[in-house]
């Protein structure tokens, strides 16, 4: 086997089967949590937020990407572990069941070929967003910042431009999603470069589409044809979004190597996803389940992996979306429990303050 190929192969194990291992963890945080795509998408922010959590104290410590990638690697492997033995648990009880199973039947019936023309449009994306990928003036720094990392040993102690040494850069070593990138790049063998320009569109914007399929889920919880109708009109307009350098259309099919573009286009959909839940369990006076919390305390600490802006709009969105449904519902009880997902963002904030 070529290198090249146990390259893919690592990257694969990491960004497509760990994920949808861990996630099913979360299979009962709400109506689509047997899903496989939701349980791939929620191991990825478990996985994150786990990132976040480690990789920040490392970095103030000035620790190598060394060391990060040998904790991480076990805290991935804990969690890993964990999920395949609940997994086997629940196989013996007989409450296992394959989370694409009835798939064809329910999903694309009477509409698959609406199914074909968006999958034919999705793969024309993916195969524009790695062959036509161009150097963003951001990429100067994000991706620099990676590939130096993964090469020098050392977390924002070389400066990206000029490859000297320099002081801590507060404001991106408390977001360090490049630091993410230079992982998956020690990790693989593969050049950060190419893990950042290449592989990381394909599998995050799929991603995005995927947070999308969720959404069309609950549009149209019985129209197959409709909800493949949904998933291609919003193709459309991803397609025809370029009508500046700052759409969100631009930053999810030419930017998502970048933090801000991560956290506009794949963290506050799901964020969204999971308020919208919530919402929708007060509405029906059903108990709100401790995943769907986790979910959205995870949600909140990859926002603080992706830029220190997500610190602010993140509780914005959970403290919004608390309050009316505290009064609307007459639910206060929801107030505490998410107060606590946004303690992160608030310790964040606090130390880019103190830090700054």
């Amino acid at each position: 086997m070529s290198a090249v190929a146990i390259q893919l192969l690592i990257l694969a194990l990491l960004l497509l089967a760990v994920p949808a291992i861990v996630g099913s963890l979360c299979i009962h945080a709400g109506e689509w949590g047997g899903k496989l795509i939701f349980q791939w998408i929620s191991g990825h922010f478990l996985l994150w937020a786990g990132f976040q959590v480690i990789c920040v104290p490392m970095v103030l410590r000035q620790c190598s990407v060394t060391g990060l990638t040998q904790l991480y690697s076990g805290y991935m492997a804990v969690l890993t572990i964990l999920a395949a033995a609940l997994a086997v648990r629940r196989w013996k009880k007989g409450q296992g069941c394959w989370p694409w199973k009835g798939w064809r039947k329910k999903k694309l019936g009477g509409g698959a070929l609406l199914w074909a023309v968006f999958g034919a449009v999705l793969l024309f994306q993916l195969a524009q967003a790695v062959g036509m990928v161009f150097e963003d003036g951001d990429d100067a720094y994000y991706v620099s910042v990676a590939s130096i990392a993964e090469s020098s040993d050392a977390m924002y102690q070389v400066h990206p431009y000029g490859g000297g040494g320099t002081q801590l850069d507060n404001r991106h070593a408390l977001a360090p999603f490049s630091i993410w990138i230079a992982f998956l790049a020690r990790l693989s063998g593969m050049r950060t470069v190419v893990v950042a320009q290449v592989m990381l569109p394909v599998v995050l914007i799929a991603m995005a589409y995927g947070i999308y399929y969720l959404f069309s889920l609950s549009l149209f919880p019985e129209q197959g044809g409709q909800r493949a109708l949904f998933m291609i009109f919003t193709e459309l307009l991803v397609l025809f979004g370029n009508y500046s350098v700052y759409t969100s259309e631009t930053f999810l099919i030419g930017r998502l190597r970048q933090g801000k573009a991560m956290l506009g286009s794949i963290v506050v959909p799901f964020l969204l996803l999971l308020l919208l839940e919530l919402l929708k369990k007060l509405h029906r006076g059903e108990r709100i389940p401790a995943l769907l919390y986790l979910l959205l305390g995870a949600a909140a600490v990859t926002g603080c992996l992706c830029s220190t802006l997500g610190t602010l709009l993140i509780c914005m969105a959970i403290g919004l979306c608390g309050v009316l449904g505290a009064f609307c519902y007459k639910r206060p009880g929801i107030l505490p429990p998410l107060m606590a997902c946004c303690i992160p963002c608030g310790v964040y904030a606090l130390l880019y303050i103190v830090l700054k």
